[in-house]
């Protein structure tokens, strides 16, 4: 077997294993059930934002050490972190116990970015598009089979929310001997680069065959030197920075939406108890894939104005479903808007990542975008603070979604405003 198929086929694997977790759509149910002696108002107000803290000073340190480490190492330690958070949510009880499974939720969910940028240190270029391809299959293949089977297994009472963590602990187990089986790197994008350069203006790659065949050297001085240089020739670029504006600032709305959206709809359900989340997930992840594949079949980087005026007024559609989930009572409506949530997000969010992508330079698509989500962590945070705890509005849920859905209305007008903006000075400019 070839070893880009091989690699490919590990990272399938431990990519379906990982989001095969069929607890994930019942977990606010489970946490504010009989199993523990806490109500709804403590797990959003006082646990899931340490999930969300978590998360942001877990990602600036991963960001850091993943190229250092050459990715493999921070892989592994994703899957040691996500059997222990599945050990401490199915025995431990106490509040600060789970305040403390947050953490290494934190870390689980930041270690993402060693598992979709592992790819592009050990893969051949030419291979880079169908590995990203089998891998993002096998994400969304294990994320709708983890709805799929949580849906089944309640729906027909063959076992609790409690329960279902066993299973989630079972697949995080399975993808550790995975991880360990994946080759190590033994180059990455900057600290083992194979390129060197002389100044920040005028990257020069080796062109001497021994250099490229020797092993990869750490170098501390062509870091910095790499990594500067992909700063300045990327946020200098226009279309770059105003499209990962609108990234970072569409990628915090979406967090927040699909981290507290099991609260809303435990509101709305009939006896405050939301059965039917394992199905409503499955769907909108199918949604959700369809929308980026349609996305992805665009050319979109030819059309930039025409796709920002698209994606400005999907953002306001994206708005008023969230204002329709929050000022309804029926839990069936909140359902429905919550899948067409995801369906038009996931194919904005693909147009706006695609256009960003084909105006970079090589390699670095990864400190990009890690950078972008760095903002986007940081502002949801902000927002965090703001709506949920008690240090700013401490709202209940439907108040939340009222402000979610305010958000991306406001920010589809600011996107629209800046495109007429634009417009009118592009005309008084005069033509050369």
């Amino acid at each position: 077997m070839q070893l880009w198929l091989r690699i490919s086929m590990l990272l399938c694997s431990f990519g379906f294993l990982r989001e095969l977790r069929p607890s994930e759509p019942f977990v606010t149910e489970y946490l504010a059930g009989d199993w523990r002696n806490l109500t709804s108002e403590q797990i959003y107000q006082d646990v899931y934002p340490f999930g969300t803290y978590s998360v942001l000073a877990l990602l600036v340190i991963v960001f850091l050490i993943t190229d250092l480490l050459r990715y493999k190492p921070i892989i592994v330690l994703s899957s040691v972190a996500g059997i222990v958070l599945f050990v401490m949510l199915l025995w431990t009880r106490s509040l600060l116990e789970l305040q403390i499974a947050q953490v290494f939720f934190g870390f689980f969910m930041a270690a993402e970015v060693a598992y979709y940028t592992y790819i592009y240190a050990k893969v051949d270029r030419e291979r880079y598009q169908i590995v990203t391809g089998h891998t993002r299959a096998a994400i969304l293949a294990g994320k709708f089979l983890g709805g799929v089977v949580a849906q089944v297994l309640v729906s027909t009472d063959c076992m609790n929310f409690r329960q279902l963590h066993y299973i989630s602990l079972a697949t995080q187990i399975i993808s550790l001997p995975i991880a360990l089986s994946l080759p190590t790197v033994p180059r990455s994008v900057y600290f083992y680069a194979v390129k060197s350069y002389k100044d920040k203006n005028s990257p020069a790659e080796v062109e001497n065959a021994d250099a490229k065949m020797a092993a990869p050297k750490f170098s501390l001085r062509n870091a910095g030197s790499l990594l500067w240089y992909h700063l300045v020739s990327s946020y200098t670029n226009p279309i770059v920075l105003m499209w990962s504006i609108w990234w970072a600032l569409a990628i915090c709305g979406q967090v927040q939406v699909i981290s507290y959206i099991q609260f809303l709809w435990k509101e709305q359900a009939p006896e405050h108890q939301s059965n039917y989340n394992g199905g409503v997930e499955a769907v909108a992840t199918l949604l959700g894939a369809i929308g980026a594949i349609l996305a992805g079949m665009l050319n979109s980087n030819s059309r930039r104005s025409f796709y920002m005026l698209l994606n400005s007024v999907c953002v306001a559609i994206l708005g008023a479903l969230l204002l329709l989930a929050a000022c309804c009572e029926s839990v069936w409506v909140a359902y429905a808007g919550y899948a067409l949530f995801c369906a038009i997000f996931f194919f904005i969010i693909t147009v706006a990542a695609a256009i960003v992508a084909e105006n970079l330079v090589d390699d670095s698509f990864g400190l990009v975008f890690g950078i972008n989500t760095l903002v986007a962590l940081v502002l949801q945070s902000i927002l965090t603070v703001v709506v949920l705890t008690d240090t700013g509005f401490g709202l209940p849920p439907k108040k939340q979604y009222i402000v979610y859905g305010s958000y991306f209305l406001v920010l589809s007008a600011v996107y629209l405003l800046l495109q007429l903006i634009l417009k009118i000075f592009a005309r008084k400019s005069p033509v050369a």
